[in-house]
């Protein structure tokens, strides 16, 4: 069985996370479409850190000894899925700077051969 402590510790720390996922998407320095992953992982370490028998069960499963455990894995593998989307969106990102880099410099470039060149310019 889960210690009491361990368990109110992980509810605690779980609601401090939501309540500062939504102050962030409130104050709108958070979009709500990346805070769903963010929002999920405290919510699913709500559920495990108040539903001990849960935990205890997700951890016999698992092979995992001591249930607290479980929890800081379920943790782990919710903030590596949040990365990895991180890096996607990242990744989507680049590719576009990448494009409108290019076509800035094609539009600069028939800027300026579109110009009649000053004398002064070699």
């Amino acid at each position: 069985m889960t210690p009491l402590r361990v368990s109110m510790f992980a509810a605690i720390a779980a609601i401090l996370l939501l309540a500062v996922i939504f102050e962030l998407i409130r104050s709108r320095r958070l979009q709500e479409r990346y805070a769903l992953l963010w929002v999920m992982t405290g919510l699913v370490l709500l559920v495990l850190a108040l539903w001990r028998d849960g935990l205890n069960v997700l951890a016999k499963t698992i092979g995992i000894a001591y249930p607290p455990s479980a929890l800081f894995l379920v943790a782990a593998v919710f903030i590596l899925v949040v990365l990895l989307h991180y890096s996607t969106v990242i990744s989507e990102l680049a590719e576009r700077n990448l494009m409108l880099a290019q076509r800035i410099a094609l539009l600069e470039q028939k800027l300026e051969e579109g110009e009649p060149r000053s004398p002064d310019s070699s």
